[in-house]
């Protein structure tokens, strides 16, 4: 009788255990979600003009992001490098600092702080749109990617400044020979500078802010540039030749601070990624389709224009064989051969 009243107090018990358990374990509060923070960046491009296709495409990636975030990313884009008081290099660096939070900088640019990066530009490595878009979007693109990323920078998407081609005070260019004295301002790239010596020309390299008044002034009487960044920035208006060789091409890439952006959300992330890449189209079609119109322009205006034919453009070639030696062990043979495999 003992055992049978223990076993049905232990029972009881149980059973009041369970139930006082249970009322314990009623509904739990929800984890209140954290409040999203605003993101505020600084944008630094390089060109001045306002309705350049670099200023209208980081305008565009802007006012898309702040439209599809409802206004908590916010960011402010400041053309001519001023962050970086007109120095280029010095607008790369600080953006992968964390000193700026996002740019919109030509590959000639960071290939001062990755020097594989003068593949994308070597002389005639790839010869037109085709061989650009092939590149660009495939496995060289994703390489050029990769490299980026290694130095503190997260490549949102590329953009395009285009093909650039030469302009001078003194005659038009249509051999090596041609170029033989020349003081030609050149980026801040030993590629650059070993190239414009092999066709016989005298380098120089100093910040584009001070490119209009050097050829106005006539410390250096010529550079090279896009089409569109001739025409936008006036370069025309101190230049009187202009040869289209299509001789080195440059891509811009929309880059934010790797810290920055790996404190940003996914969902977040994933909008300013797409509007990046949307802004970025618009700046390359921009660039290609306005490059006819903008020559016509400054040939009415009196710039004396000659295009390079496909044999000139071989001679010019044979001429820089040793830049391709000179590069390779710094660029290296996998990564140029990528590059030369798309151009083809």
């Amino acid at each position: 009788m003992k055992v049978k009243k223990s076993l049905v107090f232990i029972l009881c018990l149980v059973v009041a255990i369970s139930l006082v358990l249970v009322g314990c374990g009623g509904k739990k509060e929800e984890p209140k979600k954290a409040e999203q923070k605003k993101i505020s960046i600084k944008m630094s491009v390089t060109t001045p003009s306002e309705s350049s296709p670099w200023n209208i495409g980081a305008k565009k990636w802007a006012e898309l992001v702040k439209e599809r975030t409802n206004g908590r990313v916010e960011i402010t884009t400041f053309p001519n490098e001023q962050l970086s008081s007109g120095n280029q290099q010095k607008g790369i660096e600080q953006v992968a600092a964390g000193v700026t939070g996002a740019s919109l900088h030509s590959t000639i640019i960071y290939s001062v702080i990755e020097p594989k990066l003068a593949v994308v530009s070597m002389p005639w490595i790839m010869p037109n749109n085709a061989a650009v878009d092939k590149a660009m979007k495939g496995a060289p693109g994703e390489k050029v990617k990769d490299l980026i990323r290694a130095k503190g920078i997260e490549p949102l998407a590329f953009g395009e400044n285009g093909f650039r081609h030469w302009t001078n005070s003194k005659r038009p260019l249509a051999t090596p020979d041609d170029m033989k004295g020349l003081k030609i301002r050149v980026p801040g790239m030993k590629m650059y500078i070993s190239l414009f010596k092999a066709m016989g020309a005298d380098p120089t390299s100093m910040s584009f802010s001070e490119v209009f008044t050097a050829l106005q002034q006539g410390t250096v009487d010529g550079q090279e540039n896009p089409i569109s960044v001739i025409y936008t920035t006036k370069l025309n208006e101190v230049q009187k030749y202009m040869t289209i060789c299509n001789y080195s091409y440059d891509p811009i890439v929309l880059g934010v601070n790797k810290k920055l952006w790996d404190s940003i959300d996914k969902d977040t992330q994933a909008i300013m990624k797409k509007a990046a890449e949307e802004a970025m189209a618009l700046n390359i079609k921009l660039t290609r389709e306005d490059e006819a119109k903008q020559l016509d322009e400054m040939k009415k205006k009196g710039l004396q224009v000659n295009v390079l034919t496909p044999e000139q453009i071989k001679v010019f070639q044979a001429s820089v064989t040793s830049v391709y030696k000179e590069q390779e062990p710094i660029i290296g043979k996998e990564l140029l051969d990528l590059f030369v495999a798309a151009g083809k």
